[in-house]
Order: C-alpha cells, then sequence, then structure tokens
C-alpha cells in the first residue's frame, strides 16, 4: 500500500498533527513554568513577561488547533461519508480534541478530581493514537472526495434527529431526572440538572445511533424499521458510526466533567450494556433478549440518583428493578403486535419462539412482578404517601391492560397496552418526583 500527501484531507491531517504538538509542547510548558497561576486574564498576561506570552501563545495555539480539527472535520463530514474508516475515525479524534480541551477548562478554573487527571492523561494517550491513525488512513487516500449529498440539509438533520430514537430518549431521560430529584429529595440545581439532562441526552442518543448502525441490514426486512435513515440508505453507514461514536464519546465527558465519576461511569456502562451486551449479542441469541437486555433502560434512574448523591442504595436499586420489570411487558406487547417482522428478522422475540398464548400470560406475569416492586418503595419507607397512592392507581390500570391482553388477545389490546405502558413509565417517575419534593 502507497502513503502520501497528494490529497487536501491528507495534507489537513498533517497540519492538524503539527498544530496539536505545538499545542502539547507549549503547554507542557506552561505547567512547568508555573504561567498558567500568574497569568489569569489578559492584561495580567501581557504584565506578567515572558510567562504571561507563554500563556498567550498557549491560547494562540489552542485556538489554531480548534480550527484545524474543524478544518478535518467539516472535511471528513463533506467528502469521506462513504469511508467507513475515515469518517468514524476523524468523529472519534474531534470528540477526543474537545474532551481534552474541556478537561483542560475545568483544571484552569478548578482543583480537578483524581478521575478526572487520570482522564486527562489517557485521552492524551488516546488522542495522538488517533491522530496518527488519521493520518496514516488519509495517507492511503487516492484522491479528494466530493460531497455527494443526495438529500437536503433539512432532510439530513431530520434524518440524524430520527437516528437517535427520540422518543425514547425523552423516556429515559423521564426517569433520569426521576432518579435526580428522588436522590435530591428537592429540586436539583439548575445546572446539575442541565449536565444531567444533556449528558443523558447524549448517552441515549448516541446509543440509538449505534444501535442502528448495527441493526442497518435487519431493519431492512421489518415494516416498522425499514424507513430508517440507514436501512433506507439516506445516510451512510459510516455517518451512522460515526455520528453514535462522537455521541457517546461526548456524553461521558460531560458527565465526568460536571457531575461525578459514578454517575458517568454508570452512563458508560449502560452504553456498553444497550450497545454490545444487547444490539450484538443478546438481540438474537436469546428469546429470553428483551429480559436481559431491559437492565439497560434500567440504568438512567440510577445515574440520577448517583448525580445528586454520589452513591447507590436500595431506592436507587429499586429504581432500576421498576424499568428491569417493566420492559419485558412493555416490547413483548409490541412483538406480539409485530410477529411477523420479527419472524422476518429471525430475532428471536417470545411471540416468535413460544407463541402468542404464553407471551401473553408472560405479559400478565410481569405486570404483576412490576406492581408489587413498584410498592416495595412505600413498604420500605422509601416514598410518601403521594407516590404510593399514585403506584396503586397506575399498577390497577397496568394490570388492567394486561388482563385485557391476556383474556381478550388480539393486535388492538396488544398495541394499547403498549401504548399504556410508556405512559405508565412516565406518570410513575413523575410521582417519585412529586413525592420527592412534596
Amino acid at each position: 500500500m502507497k502513503y502520501s500527501l497528494k490529497t487536501s484531507f491528507a495534507r489537513y491531517a498533517v497540519l492538524l498533527v503539527v498544530a496539536v504538538f505545538a499545542l502539547t509542547v507549549v503547554g507542557r510548558f506552561v505547567t512547568t513554568t508555573g504561567a498558567a497561576q500568574i497569568c489569569k486574564s489578559f492584561s495580567s498576561c501581557l504584565d506578567a513577561a515572558p510567562l504571561g506570552y507563554l500563556k498567550l501563545t498557549h491560547y494562540a495555539l489552542a485556538g489554531l488547533a480548534a480550527i484545524a480539527m474543524f478544518v478535518v472535520w467539516r472535511k471528513a463530514w463533506r467528502e469521506q461519508r462513504h469511508n467507513m474508516t475515515l469518517l468514524p475515525l476523524t468523529a472519534v479524534t474531534g470528540m477526543l480534541f474537545a474532551g481534552q480541551a474541556l478537561i483542560g477548562v475545568l483544571q484552569a478554573s478548578r482543583a480537578l478530581e483524581t478521575h478526572l487527571v487520570i482522564l486527562h492523561g489517557l485521552t492524551a494517550v488516546a488522542l495522538w493514537i488517533s491522530l496518527a491513525a488519521l493520518v496514516l488512513v488519509a495517507s492511503t487516500l487516492k484522491e479528494d472526495g466530493v460531497a455527494d449529498y443526495e438529500y437536503g440539509v433539512g432532510q439530513r438533520i431530520k434524518d440524524f434527529y430520527i437516528l437517535t430514537k427520540p422518543l425514547i430518549v425523552l423516556l429515559l431521560l423521564v426517569t433520569a431526572y426521576g432518579g435526580l430529584v428522588a436522590g435530591s429529595k428537592a429540586w436539583p440545581s439548575a445546572s446539575l440538572t442541565f449536565w444531567v439532562i444533556l449528558g443523558g441526552a447524549l448517552a441515549a442518543s448516541g446509543s440509538g445511533a449505534l444501535n442502528q448502525y448495527i441493526d442497518r441490514e435487519l431493519d431492512k426486512s421489518m415494516q416498522r424499521t425499514s424507513k430508517r435513515p440507514l436501512a433506507d440508505g439516506r445516510l451512510t453507514s459510516a455517518e451512522g458510526l460515526a455520528f453514535g461514536l462522537a455521541l457517546c464519546l461526548a456524553s461521558y465527558y460531560v458527565m465526568a466533567g460536571f457531575t461525578n465519576f459514578l454517575a458517568a461511569l454508570l452512563s458508560l456502562a449502560g452504553i456498553f450494556y444497550y450497545v454490545f451486551f444487547y444490539s450484538v449479542w443478546l438481540k438474537k441469541a436469546t428469546v429470553q433478549n428483551i429480559v436481559v437486555g431491559g437492565g439497560a433502560g434500567a440504568i438512567p434512574p440510577m445515574v440520577g440518583w448517583a448525580a445528586a448523591t454520589g452513591n447507590l442504595n436500595l431506592t436507587a436499586w429499586l429504581l432500576f428493578a421498576i424499568i428491569f420489570f417493566w420492559t419485558p411487558p412493555h416490547f413483548w406487547a409490541l412483538a406480539i403486535v409485530r410477529k411477523k417482522d420479527y419472524e422476518r428478522a429471525v430475532v428471536p422475540m417470545l411471540p416468535v419462539i413460544v407463541g402468542e398464548e404464553k407471551t401473553r400470560q408472560q405479559i400478565w406475569i410481569y405486570t404483576i412482578e412490576l406492581v408489587v416492586v413498584t410498592l416495595l418503595l412505600p413498604l420500605f419507607k422509601l416514598a410518601g404517601t403521594i407516590y404510593l397512592v399514585s403506584a396503586v392507581l397506575l399498577g390497577a390500570w397496568m394490570l388492567y391492560g394486561a388482563w385485557r391482553v391476556l383474556k381478550v388477545g388480539g393486535n388492538k389490546t396488544a398495541w394499547t397496552l403498549y401504548r399504556w405502558s410508556s405512559m405508565y413509565l412516565m406518570f410513575i417517575f413523575l410521582a417519585i418526583v412529586v413525592d420527592a419534593v412534596a
């Protein structure tokens, strides 16, 4: 394989490496000379020569490196949207660069926790590895790419939005916020709420995009998913992978930088659980895919709780259990309606493997277990009267829907339970919020 710098992308990639190298060297001098401590503003830097000038040089190089990173990022998304190596690699490099810059800014404004110091070092290593790989891959390009968008900007924005699975993201954010308020036992601060919601949205959106990337061929065979952006070809596979990786990386830096290590770690665990454990393996491996895979969707309230408290206790685990037991009746109801889709896609969903009758029985059993779990919070005096009344009424509503699925059968009752269960989860976590602040 021949390597050269005859393409503009390869040359810009080299310039990016040079800019980051210069930034790193000057940054090291700033740290060792103590320039950062004596230079807190532009005027103080001018008055503190020569160390002040060293700090200003560092700022200037940071700006130049950021511009170079933006140019490479833009060229990749415009000209290399079909390149399964270069586009995702550029996306990861850009997020590592942004993450390193974020931690650097935080370091200048406050004393960093140990995990952020470690993350700063690991990010630096990962960034240099990705930069080296970027130059290596770019040097194999034979010619510059061209922008070949078949759809307009508006449609592409809409498709990237669809890639995030926005309705699922909304539901997950409701549960994360419920955990945050329950852990705070009051309305949390606006700043903490913002960062938890932003970090959670990025994590859920990135996971949804990676899930659609993994399932892009499977989605083509299912009526419900055949018009998704990757399955329909409106976005390329490289775009889906790059978009998902970028959002997931961004989510970790946001959570680590502005909440705490435990919340960030749980959020990252949720991403790995959903993307690798469920999407890559469980979904096609076992009829219990939804049961075991439900743990991924049950992590957000634990993230919220950890962000508020810095720890996990029985309440956090019960919030996890509520969603864990809610997931099977919710998705099995959908699976009954879309049974033929799953048969064509060869996905071992419960109705396909054991039939609709046994699936309806399992929906009924899991719904009973769900209602029992929701009542454990007041039983252990972890929730008050408002939540107790709400849990009883909402539980009766869910039991009625599941009973109709069991006794009446048919797609109509299953679809009704599917819609009801989504509203049920939102209402039960709304009750948790109201009870916590009442």
